[in-house]
């Protein structure tokens, strides 16, 4: 079984630093601000062939208030889930009352803890570590996870804790499922679609804009379906964007539309469509991504209110009239079950096997219904169609002229291909490749016979009389 280890401690501690040290990613947003981290992140470690899993936490004073009680609660979740404990301390700062009380919640824990003194560079250790040892402990690691200094010690120690997994563990562990990525402006409900998605409080959920600063993967399973959800930080118009940790967690968002398999839009139905979300809905459709629409906070709307929204939809998505859009309530549950068989759906048009033969007589029909227009007197011809990949499928159009093909055009065979191959909920590319002259390369040059016979020619013929 592969271990699973829980970093805790204050805030500002360095967990989310060791956390990118063990699994050599920048997964984790790092700044020297306390309270950064604030739900829990899951990531992949290995110490050569042996692997374990690491929970990044927010931070824990024990006088937490508002939000604080909620990432308190994630930690201590955390607590529960992991085989063992590494418990962070300041060694600049000195054990503090903090320390002391979240030492008391551990040890009633009854998990293994390794207390690690963190920030060690620049002071003398033995000093530094000297008031650690009124916790009653038997051994402290002394550490500097931004260099990496004494974190092999620390996991060696661990290590022999838990027994090697095998491999075929490993290799079952490593399949995550489709990846979905709840996208949105801030506030509209992403964190309350992903709890009740999950069924369980995952990821906080706080009446206040910007709850979520990291995104979020989270693996499950549903029905035997192995899924990937990925909570985001919401994007909001970039001139209202002031803070340096706001502008990270947006490119965190916009990353994790381009590692998901589909994405879900949400948006707030009582607000109705703003340039933001089209400014979204953009940026997933150039990324490739299958497409969901989640309008949220459907219920307790009038009737009135209801069929503006709904008319709004239909005058300004016409250009993604592919996505299949759903009318939700993430805080009650009223139609949340059914974005599975969208995003079911989505996926599988978007990783659909295209075969040449059926392309090219798509392509045909659609040229024998509506020919290429005429350019400078010549007709544009397109011969066949072949995939060229997936997510998003991509249509490989071969013929002459093709660099001239008109945007109108383009748009026309997209929609054919759509049609005839029932593709639902993912945008189409499609690429046009013209045929190579096979003499291009020889125009001009004349052979040795030819040169000969030119010279001739010229030689027969009489000059003019002056």
């Amino acid at each position: 079984m592969v271990p699973v280890i829980a970093l805790v401690g204050r805030p500002n501690v360095g967990k989310s630093t060791l956390f990118n040290r063990l699994t050599k990613t920048r997964d984790a947003l790092v700044a020297n601000l306390p309270g950064l981290t604030r739900d829990r992140k899951y990531g992949e470690a290995r110490v050569g062939s042996r692997r374990f899993i690491v929970i990044d936490t927010g931070g824990i004073t024990g006088e937490e208030e508002g939000i604080d009680v909620a990432m308190a609660q994630q930690s201590m979740l955390a607590v529960d889930e992991a085989d063992a404990v590494f418990f962070l301390c300041d060694s600049r700062a000195g054990l503090t009352a903090g320390d002391h009380a979240l030492a008391n919640k551990l040890r009633q824990s009854d998990k293994p803890v390794y207390y690690i003194a963190n920030k060690i560079d620049g002071v003398d250790p033995n000093v530094a570590m000297a008031d650690f040892y009124q916790l009653g402990i038997e051994k402290l690691y002394p550490m500097t996870a931004t260099h990496g200094k004494g974190v092999r010690n620390l996991l060696d120690d661990m290590l022999l804790q838990f027994p090697d997994s095998n491999q075929e563990e490993e290799e079952q562990d490593k399949h995550r499922g489709t990846k979905i990525a709840i996208i949105g402006r801030p506030n509209v409900g992403k964190s309350t679609l992903v709890n009740r998605l999950l069924g369980e409080e995952r990821v906080i959920v706080f009446d206040h804009p910007g709850t979520t600063r990291d995104s979020i993967y989270i693996d499950y399973e549903r029905e035997g379906q192995p899924y990937t959800l990925i909570d985001t930080a919401g994007v909001r118009r970039r001139k209202n964007v002031r803070e340096t940790v706001e502008k990270f967690s947006i490119v965190k968002a916009l990353k994790a539309i381009d590692d998901a398999n589909v994405v879900v839009l949400v948006m707030d139905a009582a607000e109705g469509l703003v340039d933001q979300d089209l400014h979204l809905l953009g940026h997933a459709i150039d990324a490739g991504r299958a497409l969901v629409i989640a309008l949220n906070k459907w219920d307790g709307l009038d009737i009135d209110h209801k069929t503006w929204v709904k008319r709004e939809l239909e005058r300004r998505l016409q250009f993604i009239d592919f996505a299949e859009i759903h009318f939700i309530s993430a805080l009650h549950g009223t139609g949340v079950g059914h974005l599975y068989e969208s995003v079911d759906k989505a996926y599988r048009s978007s990783m659909e096997k295209l075969q040449t033969n059926k392309l090219t007589q798509i392509l045909e029909g659609a040229v024998f219904d509506h020919a290429p227009p005429m350019i400078n007197g010549r007709r544009i011809k397109l011969r066949y169609a072949h995939a060229g990949g997936s997510n998003p499928p991509i249509i490989v159009i071969h013929g002459n002229q093709t660099a001239k093909v008109p945007a109108s055009y383009r748009r026309y065979l997209e929609k054919v291909f759509r049609r005839e191959l029932n593709l639902i909920g993912t945008p189409i590319r499609i690429e046009f490749k013209a045929g190579e002259n096979p003499y291009a390369e020889n125009r001009g040059t004349l052979s040795k016979r030819q040169t000969e016979r030119k010279a001739r020619v010229k030689s027969q013929v009489k000059k003019p009389r002056k």
